[in-house]
């Protein structure tokens, strides 16, 4: 037990726990988009189970090191560039992030209506939902796999020694769990918030594709883009709630 009196342990814990956190911001934003889809009383165990799903990828992923960073070993070559089993798994994660993000942001902006759940009877909507339901478990466990070997692979560039790198992802798990139900009801709740964060996966889905190429985009650029978008957001919500409050004002 002497092991957990070194300082420099904990601080590795700490900042792997912060990186996976940060890491783990996009995780949060695609379920929060994706739940938002479902009937009010299955969203809570799908937040739970598609950060359920999470965890067990991660945790997964770090105690297959050995597999894992074979992924980073060329399979193939086309016109002279080499693709990794890591290449692979990144294009297909950014390409389908691409694809849901973009319809996503045509149901929202363009087609709200049509995608509205259709009114039936009982049977047929619990029926509805529960295929709707699964569908997007399926979707979240897809999408979890590659935000997990991304972490898991950053994480192994970090520290060394397993026990703390299970840690930092059960902590950040928790960290995210306890973070994905006020930020998804808030992007559920401002439609144009929601906008921002589906723009903000199509530069996630945009940075997957080119990692897969070997064209690194920093995501603190990503990141720092978007939060000076949400600041913009939010002083547009604060105007419009004060508007709102001094036309409803009594004369």
């Amino acid at each position: 037990m002497d092991f957990l009196l070194d300082p420099n342990l904990w601080i590795a814990f700490a900042m792997l726990t912060a990186l996976e956190i940060v890491l783990g911001i996009d995780n949060i934003i695609f379920i929060s988009i994706l739940v938002g889809r479902l009937p009010a009383h299955m969203r809570d165990r799908a937040r739970r189970l598609g950060l359920g799903f999470a965890m067990a990828s991660r945790l997964l992923l770090l105690f297959s090191l050995s597999w894992v960073m074979g992924l980073t070993q060329d399979l193939f070559s086309v016109a002279g560039k080499g693709f990794s089993g890591r290449d692979l798994v990144l294009l297909a994660g950014g390409l389908f992030l691409l694809y849901k993000a973009s319809s996503e942001i045509f149901v929202e902006v363009e087609a709200r209506d049509e995608h509205a759940p259709p009114a039936t009877d009982t049977a047929l909507a619990k029926s509805a939902g529960a295929k709707l339901f699964w569908a997007t478990i399926g979707q979240i466990a897809v999408i979890d796999i590659v935000f997990s070997l991304d972490s898991v692979i950053t994480a192994v560039g970090m520290v060394n020694q397993l026990g703390v790198m299970v840690a930092a992802v059960v902590a950040s798990v928790g960290v995210m769990l306890l973070a994905a139900k006020p930020i998804g009801e808030f992007v559920d709740n401002h439609p144009s918030v929601k906008v921002l964060a589906l723009a903000f996966l199509v530069m996630v889905g945009m940075a997957l594709t080119a990692e897969a190429f070997d064209q690194d985009i920093p995501k603190g650029y990503i990141y720092a883009a978007m939060a000076f978008s949400l600041a913009v957001e939010a002083l547009n919500i604060r105007a419009r709630a004060k508007r709102l409050a001094q036309t409803q004002a009594p004369d």
